[in-house]
């Protein structure tokens, strides 16, 4: 197997709360969009989040979980500059999301901050020096030191 990801599916308990967040909130268009079951996001290059009525979920992997909440995992999104974590978390809480961790300092040498979505899946937003991604689209992480 490839190491490769196409598809991020979460397990939302509240569909219409995501659909509101993502797409009418945040402006993200939907790849496909079926009421009662599934928004598919893209989020990158070939890359996919599938925001997933809860109920169905646990249908569809044949009740291999029982409790389909979100913990233990974050979403980051890198942007360029301190000044731009701070315009998108104030974005995502303006739509709905609530604020998690304020922009601040990181150890890393970077700049990050935390919303969590209206389902309760926590996103990242971050600033960091060492981060890029050359033209294959391999990611790098320079020394900052």
């Amino acid at each position: 197997m490839e190491p490769r990801l196409h598809f991020i599916t979460v397990a939302t308990p509240d569909l219409a709360a995501a659909r509101r967040f993502y797409r009418d909130g945040l402006g993200w268009r939907p790849v496909a969009d079926v009421p009662g079951e599934i928004i598919f996001l893209q989020v990158g290059p070939g890359l996919i989040l599938g925001l997933f009525d809860a109920e169905r979920f646990v249908q569809d992997v044949a009740g291999a979980v029982t409790d389909p909440a979100i913990t233990g995992l974050t979403l980051s999104h890198n942007v360029d500059s301190p000044a731009r974590v701070d315009e998108v978390i104030e974005a995502a809480v303006t739509a709905g999301a609530s604020l998690v961790k304020s922009p601040q300092r990181a150890d890393f040498g970077g700049y990050h901050g935390h919303f969590a979505d209206p389902n309760g899946v926590i996103w990242e937003v971050c600033h960091n020096p060492g981060w890029r991604v050359d033209d294959r689209g391999d990611v790098h992480f320079d020394d900052v030191n």
